[in-house]
């Protein structure tokens, strides 16, 4: 990965939507060189997907929470097709500490909140905050500063 693929991919990170002349001009390429490194970075792993950031609270979701879930590992196998067929589950960790895993959610209400948490306790032991405003909002990986972490090897 070069200086161009850095800038290609900070480029995308900030706005997937990025066009194509807009990366040509950044980058001092042609649009089949520039597209022909985006398919190289999609094949490569570094790019993972394409998304849009939706804002929640416009489509009725006023609730995010943390939850940590305190579970044996042996109720891994049982938990994760559990966890990844809830549609309102945005992430879920394995992590270290006393809790094994740390879910983020996304609920109209706090009803509908305690029903999941409800259902997440026969897995294990809860402890739920409930997030009253974000200063930071989910972004990127600083992708600059990745590459020179790779060139250090």
């Amino acid at each position: 990965m070069d200086h161009i693929d850095v800038t290609l991919l900070a480029m995308l990170q900030q706005n997937a939507r990025t066009p194509i002349k807009v990366m040509t001009e950044n980058v001092y390429l042609s649009s089949p060189a520039v597209s022909a490194r985006i398919d190289k970075l999609e094949k490569q792993g570094f790019i993972t997907g394409y998304t849009a950031d939706v804002n929640p609270m416009k489509i009725g979701y006023r609730i995010t929470a943390y939850i940590n879930l305190e579970m044996s590992p042996k109720r891994k196998q049982e938990f994760y097709p559990f966890i990844r067929a809830c549609p309102n589950v945005l992430e879920c960790n394995c992590v270290t500490g006393p809790y094994s895993m740390l879910i983020k959610a996304a609920y109209p209400s706090t009803v509908e909140l305690d029903s999941f948490i409800g259902q997440l306790q026969r897995f294990g032991n809860t402890s739920t905050q409930i997030v009253f405003s974000t200063s930071v909002q989910p972004r990127g990986i600083d992708v600059e500063q990745a590459a020179s972490y790779l060139e250090q090897g």
